[in-house]
């Protein structure tokens, strides 16, 4: 454990009775109940905490906020690991690891600093221009390098054993922001009744207000207020929750930190939750956030700005320079630098103004401060902190400053060069901010129907008008949700810096010296430079936006909060052009980074999707089926016998099948009840064949298209009577389906009377099938005359299995004798039972998917690893089922030119020369003759060990397949290292002429 060396002795809103101990980098530290992970780090000494993403150069802490360029450091250990958190926002907490990042070897000793040196190198468009030759594949070679350089934090490699959730959120009137304007607002709308949230990103509300010293006036109206707002049944106060983006129709996305303050979050507490808030009124209070001048080496560890150094001193306690320089353009600064020099600081000012107002001037003199008017820093002097500035004398006419005076010694550098209006959210509505000449800076004078603005990012700076403002914005939400305010809020007195006496000095750039080639950085994220942006303007990037993307300024976490203003106004001057007329960049959610993990919430891990199950699962579970997860359903895989593996048992499973009779689950396929005068017309248009004059009791097989011609889905579809249908589909397109039948109900065919309605879950099924699969189902079933005279293939009846109804459906995908039989779900497992008992005199057994995969490829039967999205009804060997007669979706736009090119790749079967071989799904295929490199001729698409052919085989595309049965190819499997000679056969291995199916 060390001391803090530069924590104040009193003083702050830290409770100094609960000392907390963390470490940065293993080294261990103390800080207080209260502190940011950044105040505890000042207060003990450590000013260095990361390097720079692009030259690695030293970094310290920069601001007190989001607005944090440079602190970004990674937390916690394991699964918790969190990379690219600001040190100014992580609340400080007992046991807290932090570590610096984007560092090699060490902090303090980082070897890749050596591209400081090679800095005239890396200019704005460096990649563009390096890595894209000398020959067209020269990016591969790159690329390995590039992206092991590339990024800051790296992120953890063990599974988060965090919580995360998901809500929605309703109220009348969202505030966003907690400072004087919110909290006005928030008083005012909650005393008409309204449901009103306050949401704050800050730990603490009071925004502007938590830099004032304890006990101030400021300090004081705070707590009365907040007292008050708290006792407001109606108005719900959401503290740690940023409103990271604001979409339409009043919808607005919020991240709650609900536990990232503690280590270890407690039973059932979500570490984060992301909330999805909608509201009849929103008022936007986000303030301002101050801006730095630039300068050269203006990166240094020990230059913060100037409201970033008044936060430390009066919210943590904490003096971060014992020798400070105030740099600053406006009144504003003067605020920080009295407030140092209360604490304990020597402290100078330098001012470019040559006006200061009175009042600043005695304040000055009265603390000892040496105040330089008319004067600015030219250049920062140091190597891993600040250690003196270079002061000129300041030309506004030509924006340099020259006749050096020396150097002044300090260890810290405040940095005040006005401020910028939080216009983030308002902008996101498409509301483009004004430019206001007094402050030199975008604001946001104007919002977007059902929005308020109200405080500082409207331009208004002082907290008095804060107030005022947020009472205004608070009465006017009121009014437009039928309420009435009913309050008076007591009004809060300008302090020090609020209301200025003299007006800005816009100054952007203090340019060095001539001859002078030091980096003068815009963004100090990216190490954007102004060069970078000089360049950009040489090259032509004339846009904001061109430029933005060109220099990576703005870019990533920062989102333009410090750098935009700046680079906005170096361009402005470089174009010879206004600000106003150069404009802003578009400002795009989120406003400060969101976790991957609050975007998931819980839908991780087996709650990503919902799981699906079938009616019979605990039946085969309890029979030792294994399963496997098919999309969204949990299906039985094998039911293996002693001593066997997933290989051994589907094998005998699949041979079992046809020797005897077998049953398989098929609850799985989408089922959709069709009813209407008009389904047939409609089931007609839908599909490729005809479907309209089916008699009832008959089942077809059809296949529709999408509009551009390729196969969308497959499937058999019933007439149960004569306007009613059961469709069937695959099991991985019963959603899409439905959608689009739905879909074309009610926007293409409205004049069809017809109603379809997914019937998946009230339905379970299974497949009996086998050459003794009539003879069980006779056993079992009444009320059907199951005879092959009487119940031929694709028939359709209903019956009993004792008192269980049945529907029953002569169906085969598998080349035997086959059945579909169907009963309400809560049926299923009764069902399931009595037909295994009536088969075990005929040698029944159970089979699951990976079996049922082996027999429908023996048989040539397409799913949807061959109704891939790509290929059409001519690909797959189904082209003759078309009908020439009738009009269906998808028809015209099948015959295109590429469609029916007769070398596209044909549906073929493919098995293995040597019976020892095997092949792998995903493999290309390639003619003996032809060149291996590229896609091939072909690949393969479904693959099975074949117990008919005691080989592997698989089912596959070949160009002009169906002109090369007999042709020995090679399948090349990059991913499995194997190549394996395979011939060319008819994709119908077993029992080609139908003889089984149909017996």
């Amino acid at each position: 454990m060390t001391s803090q060396p530069y924590r104040i002795s009193q003083g702050g809103r830290i409770d100094r009775s609960q000392p907390l101990s963390f470490s940065f980098d293993g080294k261990a530290y103390v800080g207080y109940e209260g502190d940011s992970l950044a105040s505890a780090l000042l207060a003990n000494g450590v000013h260095l905490v990361a390097r720079s993403f692009k030259y690695h150069r030293p970094r310290g802490i920069y601001g007190a906020g989001v607005e944090e360029p440079n602190a970004l450091v990674a937390l916690r250990e394991s699964g918790r690991h969190e990379p690219n958190v600001r040190a100014t926002t992580a609340e400080l907490y007992d046991g807290l690891s932090a570590r610096s990042q984007n560092n090699w070897p060490s902090l303090k000793l980082d070897l890749m600093a050596v591209n400081g040196l090679l800095s005239p190198v890396f200019g704005a468009g460096f990649y563009y221009k390096t890595f894209m030759g000398p020959t067209r594949k020269a990016w591969m070679f790159y690329e390995h390098f590039i992206r092991k350089a590339a990024g800051m934090g790296k992120p953890g490699r063990e599974a988060d054993p965090d919580r995360y959730e998901k809500g929605h959120l309703f109220c009348d009137i969202l505030i966003v922001g907690a400072g004087p304007a919110g909290i006005a607002a928030a008083l005012l709308a909650g005393s008409s009744g309204a449901r009103v949230i306050l949401v704050e990103q800050d730990r603490e509300l009071g925004g502007s207000l938590l830099a004032d010293a304890v006990g101030s006036a400021g300090d004081v109206w705070l707590a009365e207020q907040v007292a008050a707002l708290t006792a407001m049944n109606n108005v719900r106060i959401m503290p740690r929750t940023c409103a990271f983006g604001a979409y339409d129709n009043l919808t607005f996305g919020l991240l709650e930190r609900a536990a990232d303050h503690l280590a270890v979050p407690d039973a059932l507490q979500p570490r984060e939750r992301f909330w999805t808030l909608r509201c009849r009124q929103a008022i936007i209070a986000t303030g301002a956030l101050e801006r730095p001048i630039v300068f050269s080496r203006n990166d240094l560890p020990g230059i913060m700005l100037a409201s970033a150094a008044r936060t430390y001193v009066n919210r943590y306690g904490v003096l971060p320079g014992r020798n400070a320089v105030v740099f600053t353009n406006n009144d504003s600064g003067y605020a920080a630098a009295f407030d140092l020099a209360d604490a304990g600081a020597n402290v100078t000012i330098v001012d470019p103004r040559q006006d200061i107002g009175p009042d600043l001037y005695h304040g000055a003199a009265e603390r000892g401060i040496d105040l330089r008017p008319g004067q600015a820093v030219i250049e920062a002097n140091g190597g891993q902190h600040v250690k003196s500035v270079v002061v000129g004398a300041y030309d506004p006419a030509s924006g340099q400053a020259g006749g050096a005076t020396g150097a002044v010694a300090c260890d810290l550098l405040c940095l005040a060069g006005g401020w910028n209006p939080t216009v983030h959210l308002v902008s996101q509505r498409g509301t483009r901010p004004a430019f206001d000449e007094a402050l030199a800076t975008f604001i946001a004078d104007s919002a977007p129907a059902g929005y308020q603005v109200a405080g500082a990012v409207t331009g208004d700076l002082s907290s008095s008008g804060a107030v005022a403002r947020g009472i205004s914005a608070g009465q006017t939400a009121a009014k437009a949700c039928g309420q009435e305010g009913r309050i008076e809020v007591q009004t809060l007195d300008p302090s020090l810096g609020e209301i200025w006496t003299q007006p800005l000095l816009p100054i952007w750039q203090v340019s060095p010296a001539k001859g002078k080639a030091t980096k003068a950085f815009l963004d100090l994220q990216h190490d954007v430079s102004t060069s970078d942006v000089e360049l950009a303007h040489r090259e032509g990037y004339v846009s904001v936006e061109h430029l933005k993307r060109y220099t990576t300024l703005g870019m990533a976490t920062d989102q333009g909060k410090l750098a935009n203003v700046n680079a906005l106004a170096i361009m402005a001057g470089l174009r010879a052009e206004a600000i106003p007329e150069v404009g802003t960049t578009t400002f795009r959610p989120p406003f400060t980074p969101v976790t991957i993990g609050a975007l998931a919430g819980q839908e991780t891990g087996r709650h990503f999707r919902p799981i699906r199950r079938t009616a019979m699962e605990e039946w085969h579970r309890a029979n030792g089926a294994v399963f496997v997860e098919a999309g969204l359903w949990i299906r039985p895989w094998y039911y293996p016998q002693e001593g066997e593996d997933l290989n051994a048992a589907y094998r005998r499973e699949a041979a079992e099948v046809r020797k005897r009779v077998g049953i398989v689950d098929v609850s799985t396929l989408g089922k959709i009840d069709v009813q209407g005068p008009d389904a047939g017309e409609f089931l007609n248009r839908v599909y490729v064949n005809g479907f309209a004059k089916l008699p009832v009791g008959r089942a077809r097989y059809g296949a529709m298209l999408r509009p551009d011609g390729i196969v969308y889905d497959d499937g058999t579809t019933s007439r149960l009577s004569e306007d009613h249908y059961f469709m069937t589909t695959t099991t991985a397109a019963a959603a899409k389906v439905l959608s689009e039948l739905e879909f074309l109900l009610q926007t293409q065919w409205q004049d069809l009377r017809v109603q379809v309605t997914s019937v998946t879950d009230q339905w379970a099924g299974m497949a009996v099938a086998g050459p003794k699969s009539r003879a069980l189902l006779e056993d079992a079933v009444e009320d059907i005359d199951l005879s092959n005279e009487a119940f031929g293939p694709m028939s359709v009846g209903t019956g009993r299995v004792g008192d269980i109804p049945v529907r029953i459906f002569r169906l085969s995908f598998s080349g035997e004798l086959a059945y579909e039989v169907f009963t309400p779900s809560g049926y299923g497992e009764e069902l399931l039972d009595r037909l295994v008992r009536a088969g075990k005199p005929h040698g029944v057994l159970l089979y699951g998917l990976e079996a049922m995969g082996a027999l429908r490829i023996e048989k040539g039967h397409v799913t949807h690893s061959e109704i891939d999205g790509r290929t059409t009804l001519d690909d797959i060997g189904l082209g003759r089922m078309a009908s020439s007669k009738k009009p269906y979706i998808g028809k015209v736009l099948a015959q295109r030119e590429g469609l029916v090119d007769p070398n596209r790749p044909k549906l073929v079967g493919l098995e293995v020369v040597e019976e020892a071989d095997r092949i792998g799904g995903g493999a290309l295929l390639f003619g003996a003759a032809a060149v291996k490199e590229g896609h091939g001729e072909g690949h393969v698409t479904s693959v099975t060990y074949s117990p008919h052919k005691s080989r592997y085989i698989g089912l596959g595309f070949l160009a002009r397949g169906d002109q090369r049965q007999g042709e020995i190819i090679e399948a090349h499997d990059p991913v499995r290292g194997r190549v394996t000679k395979v011939k060319v056969v008819s994709s119908v291995f077993y029992d080609p002429e139908g003889e089984r199916t149909n017996a």
